[in-house]
């Protein structure tokens, strides 16, 4: 006999399923996420001189992750499709004790943040979104820099939806390996 499940993507027979949002309510819905890419001193070098070899860094990373928040029903099984009516990329310069490895390291933290007005979340556009921009700037520098990683993918805010607001806590700027 199976336990109950403690998700909403089984049934109750265990049974994975696409959860039924026809008797939600059409919220507005918004919700950020930022994925990290580490990288040497002369790949960041790069893309604040602008002169890497593939072009704008950031304004092809912006793009591509723009373009991926469209994509996420394909690529996650159980996202609804829904209509997004934003998504806009971020950039900052993340300050960080160095790393062991290579103190020379800096790290970049790619936000993206995406809108709706739907019946379930756009955390998961958010996440690919910035998931992909992350990856792009790998792509426009791994002649640079192949050892750069794109470490903690993670939704930082939402709101709207039944669920109510989520705020991830302020941790003065530092992030985890």
């Amino acid at each position: 006999m199976k336990s109950k499940p403690s998700s909403t993507h089984f049934n109750d027979a265990g049974e994975v399923h696409m959860v039924d949002v026809t008797e939600k309510a059409v919220t507005v819905r918004s919700a950020t996420a930022s994925a990290v890419i580490c990288m040497s001193r002369e790949a960041a070098d790069a893309i604040e001189a602008g002169d890497a070899k593939k072009g704008d860094v950031l304004a092809v990373a912006r793009l591509a992750g723009i373009s991926a928040s469209k994509w996420t029903q394909h690529l996650i099984p159980l996202c609804h499709a829904i209509p997004i009516e934003a998504v806009s990329i971020d950039f900052e310069w993340v300050q960080r004790e160095a790393d062991e490895m290579d103190p020379s390291n800096r790290f970049l933290r790619c936000l993206a943040t995406a809108r709706t007005t739907s019946k379930t979340g756009i955390e998961m556009e958010a996440m690919t979104a910035a998931s992909i921009t992350a990856l792009t700037v790998y792509d426009m520098l791994k002649s640079v820099d192949r050892a750069m990683v794109v470490r903690q993918v993670q939704l930082e805010s939402k709101s709207g939806g039944k669920s109510g607001d989520f705020r991830r806590p302020q941790d003065g700027g530092k992030f985890g390996d």
